[in-house]
């Protein structure tokens, strides 16, 4: 029923509570499969995966190109699409099957809400400002995680082979084929590793961030804004 996609590179840290999240006993019946696309990885990532159980592919190192190529390999009529670094909290899967169910399944996808590893001020007003970006603007970022039904994501074209900003691309796309009320907002957390906002500072990595959506926004290349993203 629901083929998870999951993108990694070097993300051995992180990947088994990622993993944990998509096996536990209360997701039994609605994971099908989970896909763990490698872009090259020189640590234990392939592996991890593995004894999972997940289906394992390699690919170019690039979200999107590597988001392409697991959705390519998924056979489930709903596709999750999940960062390595992202854990979703307990009672994802009870929301998951209430949307699936929906009426409108096959005209809307889903996002989770935003969540830091960490604790402090700081993480919570920029997953405040995360999520507030998210319902204004309509531009979530991949940490958040994807639902989408197959025939949605054919429909829009699925990902992009795109160095950066292949999240807000497909949205964008999604958005354009219906409307603005398309995407849908899970309560249930997304829970992201704070490790890149720990190195930088909330503040300068938020405010890179958004320098980096507002020149992708004014026609910069996604190939130029990931160097300085890296």
């Amino acid at each position: 029923m629901l083929s998870v996609v999951i993108p990694t590179l070097n993300a051995a840290a992180r990947l088994s509570l990622c993993l944990e999240a998509l096996v536990a006993p209360a997701v039994s019946g609605l994971v099908s499969e989970v896909i763990v696309v490698d872009g090259g990885s020189d640590d234990a990532s392939a592996a991890i995966a593995d004894s999972f159980g997940a289906t394992v592919l390699t690919a170019p190192p690039g979200r999107g190109g590597q988001l392409k190529k697991g959705a390519e390999a998924a056979r489930g009529d709903w596709l999750l699409f999940l960062h390595a670094d992202t854990v979703l909290e307990q009672g994802w899967a009870d929301e998951v099957r209430r949307f699936i169910s929906g009426d409108d399944k096959n005209t809307r996808a889903g996002v989770f809400t935003l969540a830091f590893d960490a604790a402090g001020l700081a993480p919570q007003l920029l997953c405040a400002g995360a999520m507030l970006r998210t319902r204004l603007f309509k531009t979530p970022y991949g940490d958040q995680g994807l639902l989408v039904s197959r025939a949605l994501y054919d429909a829009v074209g699925g990902y992009s082979d795109m160095p950066l900003f292949e999240d807000v691309d497909i949205v964008q796309r999604i958005i354009a084929h219906e409307n603005r009320s398309a995407l849908h907002v899970f309560k249930s957390k997304a829970v992201t590793d704070a490790a890149r906002y720990e190195r930088r500072g909330y503040v300068r990595q938020a405010a890179a961030n958004l320098w980096r959506l507002l020149r992708y926004y004014a026609g910069a290349a996604p190939e130029d804004l990931a160097k300085t993203y890296r």
